[in-house]
């Protein structure tokens, strides 16, 4: 099977926005207690975060964190988590019919921010709670001190405040699960009312407005519209959400769901364009999909976990190479429509749908993690269009996916070209790059992530990146196999 991808470092798609390296952290199972804070592991530091979730975040990339949800958030009060540990009331997260012991809130939240490296992207309540609840929180982060909210930060040990920039306008409101869910007319309101009191607070905020929650929902598009009729004006970001799972082990199908991706996305965009234009403004609005991952595994595990527990196991789905395939390509798929989707979380972080997996004082990494971490720590630069050749193939849902998917970021401070490849067949592809008129000095590297059972998981520790052998660089032309099922990198340094 011959491909061959068309490189040329004059047709950017947009410089790649550093948030599109995101993920979300909430108060769901043991995402924050025992993933994030275990004051009782050997690995936790003097502040009870562990260590080893820590440094395996670090190497993941991770930039933005949202917090603190996700669907708790619609049933959150955040003051619950500010004070001394001792005052804080245990409550009942209806969202995940769990208890909540709010031992970890916004000031651990923060400080385990500043050991990660990662800006935090906070979540307002606008399911159980309103306007005024979020705007005394931006003024309790934001505001420098002399007011009641202000003070009380001060007085709770953050003498300087928070300056959080990124926030979002609630979660999910479209949907009937969701506490306080809205009609769009309502939520559009209220959206529009909390922006303006919020940036009377900080006008430096930006601001994310919730979309649909998932394409297949009965008011797609026409949610959209109403919203950001209201508050197209009001936000920057557009938050849109998106899971994929193989139920039907049809992995040929299963692969093409990066199609799916692409129009999903593709849709979006159209509307807020329309908007936009009946508007007639001067404005575009860019997307934050806030949500994107794979999940399914867990889904009959979860129905016998009993209610109310502390931090009980919930949504533990353990990945298999097949799934990292199917990350890999929405990566690129990402990347391809970097030009309007600015920040993309992958949800979540550590043990819930995540790459990163706490057992007692071990930690494991899944598959998933390993595109992410390449995507994440090369992929920074301009994304270029992809023109690439490849035989295609149609599934039961899908019509002419190739076989091949690939994208090349041009990073100009590093002087270099790096492509990232996926082989999406049973055979072994010739792949070849070509650089056009690009000034090659050599290849840095090339390697391959493959070889392995598509059930497989990572349990055992043993999946890893190698290095790809099979590479030749003539000039303007770089030629590769690519493995049957594979995730591919080459990174050739140019002048």
């Amino acid at each position: 099977m011959k491909t061959k991808l068309y490189v040329d470092s004059s047709n950017v798609i947009s410089k790649i926005d550093d948030r599109l390296y995101s993920a979300l952290v909430e108060h769901l199972g043991r995402s924050v207690y025992d993933g994030l804070y275990n004051p009782n592991s050997t690995k936790s530091d003097e502040d009870g975060f562990r260590t080893d979730v820590i440094e395996a975040v670090k190497q993941l990339g991770i930039n933005l964190i949202r917090y603190p949800g996700g669907n708790f958030v619609s049933g959150y009060n955040w003051e619950d988590g500010v004070g001394p540990k001792e005052d804080r009331p245990t409550r009942l997260d209806l969202a995940w019919k769990s208890i909540e012991t709010n031992q970890f809130g916004l000031h651990e939240f923060m400080k385990w921010t500043e050991k990660t490296g990662t800006q935090p992207n906070m979540a307002v309540n606008l399911g159980s709670r309103s306007l005024d609840a979020a705007k005394n929180l931006v003024e309790y982060c934001n505001f420098p001190g002399g007011t009641y909210w202000s003070d009380l930060r001060i007085k709770n040990g953050a003498k300087k405040p928070f300056n959080i920039k990124t926030w979002c306008l609630g979660n999910e409101m479209d949907g009937d699960w969701q506490i306080g869910h809205k009609t769009a007319e309502e939520y559009g309101r209220l959206a529009h009312e909390t922006a303006k009191v919020m940036r009377l607070v900080d006008p430096e905020v930006d601001l994310v407005v919730s979309g649909s929650s998932f394409r297949e929902m009965p008011t797609f598009g026409t949610w959209e519209e109403t919203v950001l009729e209201h508050t197209y004006d009001d936000v920057d970001y557009l938050s849109l959400h998106r899971y994929y799972g193989n139920q039907e082990n049809n992995l040929p199908n299963y692969l093409a769901q990066s199609v799916d991706f692409d129009e999903f996305i593709e849709g979006i965009i159209a509307v807020c364009d329309a908007v936009k234009a009946r508007k007639h403004s001067k404005k575009t609005l860019n997307l934050a999909l806030d949500e994107w991952n794979v999940w399914y595994h867990s889904n009959e595990q979860d129905e016998q976990v009993k209610p109310w527990q502390e931090a009980p196991h919930l949504l533990e789905d353990h990945y298999n190479f097949e799934d990292a395939l199917l990350v890999g390509s929405l990566l690129i798929s990402l990347l391809k429509h970097s030009d309007r989707v600015k920040i993309a979380c992958l949800a979540q972080l550590v043990n819930v749908i995540a790459p990163i997996m706490t057992e007692n004082d071990e930690i494991w990494l899944q598959s998933i993690f390993y595109p992410f971490m390449q995507v994440s720590k090369y992929g920074r630069g301009e994304a270029l269009k992809p023109l690439f050749e490849s035989p295609s193939y149609d599934t039961k849902d899908f019509k002419e996916v190739p076989y091949l998917d690939s994208i090349a970021i041009y990073n100009k401070n590093d002087g270099e070209i790096v492509v990232f490849a996926e082989n999406k067949s049973n055979e072994t592809m010739d792949f070849s790059i070509d650089l056009k008129e690009i000034q090659v000095e050599n290849l840095i590297e090339a390697t391959q992530f493959s070889g392995y059972d598509i059930k497989q998981t990572n349990k055992d520790q043993k999946m890893q990146i190698v290095k790809n052998d099979k590479v030749k660089l003539n000039n303007h032309e770089l030629e590769a196999e690519l493995s049957p099922l594979s995730w591919n990198m080459f990174r050739v340094k140019v002048e």
